[in-house]
Order: structure tokens, then C-alpha cells, then sequence
């Protein structure tokens, strides 16, 4: 199927790795040019460079932190008239609630709310004007089903997620659609990092850990960033003009839920 973006351009913030990563690759397949970011140098100019040789679009690197003033400067300045905006940022560490105080929740908010609202904010107007755009922000299932010890990101996505359901409903005429995310557990570093604090924490190793967590999703095995880079280009096609203010769950069937 033609998703028919093809000579778009977007902007795949946190690209380097991960669900951004699969994000930025499954786009460039569509070929869509594109504004990758990331921290760190190194990792974020390999994904790109392999990225061009494999897709043959172009990208533009942006190597800071979006959580800054200056990085989003940086950002914004990189990603003039773009037609896509994917925002994406590591998840807050994990940690019981009495653990956290007003300098970690400021923390998390600015990487998992006001970052992506900023961006918004800063790059929605001129798709608007130009009467197409597409916003797909990287969540956490977390938003449908709380997860105790993510506190943290639980609290920040979710104030994203009730930003996105008024903000999507008012510029949905304009052409541009805003929807989000959520994943569930995918093989990534962050899936690592979470089984590695369970694995310590009940004394057994990575791989007891892992196959504890598989049990738990009916798919059986984590998701992979092809997949979830898949599901993030189809709310960029041109065939989801009429999908507004929506949260896709990919979790393998993780929440028990109805709706």
C-alpha cells in the first residue's frame, strides 16, 4: 500500500534507538525526508547514515537535548515546514511514590509533556496553513493502565494525552491530525533497563526476568520497533485524515480491557 507521503518531511525526535528509531526507518521507506534527533553524536549519526543508504532520503541530524530551552530552539529551527512531527522521549525511571519529589515530577513533565507541547505548539500553525500535517506522540500504555512503578511517566503522559484530546479536536479541520502511542513493552534498551531492575530485585537473572514478563503478554514476546514503526506511519498516511485525537495501544494484548 502507497501511503502516499512520499517527498514529505518529518521531524522523529529521540531517533536514534528504539521506537524512534522504527519510527524515522519506517518513514524514510514511504519515502518521507527526514529531521532526526537524539543526545548523543555517535549513536544518532550511524541510524542516519544507514538510513540514507539503505532508503536514499535525505536527513538532517539534530544532536541535543529537546528537553532544553536551547534544544528545542535547536529543534524547531531544524524542523521549519515540516509535515510530520513524531515526538518521542525516554521514560522517567522507575521507583516507588514515596521516592519522588517536585524536582523529578518537573523533570518528567518537561521530557513527557511540555517538550512534545512545545514542539507542537511551535510546528502545528504552518501545517495548518498549509492544510496537512500529522502529529503522532510516543506515549505508554500506561495511559490506558497505570503501572505503579512509573509513576512518574504515568503522571506526565497522561497530562499529554488529556492536552491532546482538546488541542486534536481544534485543528482537525485545518487538515492536521494529532494522535498517540502507547506502547507496551517492545525490545528495546528501555525493555533492558526494566527487567534488569526486576532481575536484581527478585535475585534471578535476565532471562528468568524476560520470560516472567512474556508470560504476562498474550502475544508472547515483546514487540518489535519494525512494528511499532509500521503503526506510526499508517497515522502519517494519507489514509488517516479521519482518525483525530485517538490512542493506539500496541501491547500484544497486555491490557485486559474492552475499549
Amino acid at each position: 500500500m502507497d501511503f502516499g507521503i512520499k517527498g514529505k518531511r518529518a521531524l522523529v525526535c529521540a531517533s536514534s534507538k528504539g521506537l524512534g528509531l522504527g519510527c524515522a526507518r519506517a518513514l524514510a521507506g514511504e519515502g518521507v525526508d527526514l529531521v532526526m534527533n537524539a543526545r548523543g553524536t555517535d549513536a544518532l549519526e550511524a541510524s542516519a547514515a544507514a538510513i540514507r543508504d539503505e532508503f536514499g532520503v535525505n536527513v538532517t541530524t539534530v544532536a541535543c537535548d529537546g528537553t532544553s530551552p536551547e534544544g528545542q530552539n535547536k529543534l524547531i529551527e531544524a524542523a521549519q515546514g515540516v509535515d510530520i512531527l513524531v515526538n518521542n522521549a525516554g521514560g522517567p525511571p522507575p521507583g516507588m511514590w514515596t521516592d519522588w519529589e517536585r524536582d523529578d515530577f518537573i523533570k518528567a513533565l518537561d521530557a513527557n509533556m511540555l517538550t512534545p507541547i512545545a514542539l507542537i505548539k511551535a510546528l502545528v500553525p504552518d501545517m495548518m496553513d498549509r492544510g496537512w500535517g500529522r502529529v503522532v506522540n510516543i506515549t505508554s500504555q500506561s495511559v490506558k493502565a497505570p503501572i505503579a512503578i512509573l509513576g512518574l511517566s504515568n503522571s506526565a503522559r497522561a497530562g499529554l494525552t488529556g492536552y491532546v484530546a482538546g488541542t486534536s479536536r481544534q485543528v482537525a479541520g485545518s487538515g492536521v491530525t494529532i494522535n498517540n502511542l502507547l506502547p507496551g513493552i517492545h525490545a528495546t534498551d528501555r525493555a533492558i533497563a526494566l527487567d534488569t531492575g526486576v532481575a536484581t530485585q527478585n535475585d534471578i537473572s535476565l532471562e528468568e526476568a524476560r520470560d516472567r514478563r512474556f508470560a504476562t503478554i498474550p502475544a508472547g514476546r515483546y514487540g518489535t520497533i519494525d512494528e511499532f514503526g509500521a503503526a506510526c506511519a499508517f497515522l502519517c498516511s494519507q489514509y488517516a485524515g479521519f482518525i483525530v485525537g485517538q490512542n493506539l495501544l500496541l501491547d500484544g494484548g497486555g491490557i485486559n480491557a474492552t475499549m
